[in-house]
């Protein structure tokens, strides 16, 4: 049995390899990964597919901007273990994400409409947008949460939202912390 919960902080490891996987190493060049580097998904939209304790699926939504001061979600990757394809899996993810993502006007994301549409994605809405990058026009699909967020939707699709904290900056802080713990000096 499949069950689709909120990521945690220890699937990183198992989501990185199950994307690479479906995506293929050079993954971080795509296109939409513009949107996505430097940045944390939206806040409590991260879901992991589990099955037997093995991530077998993952579906992140990440702030954007489409077009100028239109907040929207941007939906990606989906990805689903290629050995557990044709099980429903990517379909529970994408209806569990669109119900945790109420509240919020619009989704975008880059994918292959025959297999979007059946959750309502199309790209009647999307044609005056355009991306950081070079993709096909026609596989940038739009989900109206609120009717009428896209309409007249005109400009770059840009990213919003949290910034990653720094790696850098976290072992700084984590050793100036082992270093206020021992009762050493930080003069200068």
């Amino acid at each position: 049995m499949t069950t689709i919960r909120m990521e945690q902080p220890a699937d990183a490891g198992a989501r990185e390899q199950l994307l690479d996987a479906c995506f293929g190493e050079n993954r971080e060049a795509r296109t939409c990964e513009r949107l996505r580097e430097g940045r944390l998904s939206a806040e409590g939209l991260a879901f992991a597919a589990v099955a037997d304790g093995r991530l077998v699926g993952t579906l992140r939504l990440w702030n954007i901007c489409a077009g100028p001061a239109r907040p929207a979600l941007m939906l990606g990757p989906l990805a689903v273990d290629p050995a557990l394809r044709d099980r429903g899996i990517g379909g529970a993810l994408m209806r569990h994400a669109l119900a945790a993502a109420q509240g919020h006007a619009a989704i975008l994301l880059l994918g292959d409409a025959p297999y979007y549409a059946r959750f309502g994605f199309s790209a009647d809405k999307t044609g005056a947008l355009w991306l950081p990058g070079p993709y096909e026009a026609e596989r940038l699909l739009g989900f109206e949460l609120a009717p009428g967020a896209l309409d007249g939707a005109r400009g770059l699709v840009s990213p919003t939202g949290r910034p990653k904290p720094s790696p850098d900056l976290r072992r700084l802080v984590a050793a100036h912390r082992r270093a206020d713990r021992r009762g050493l000096s930080h003069a200068a």
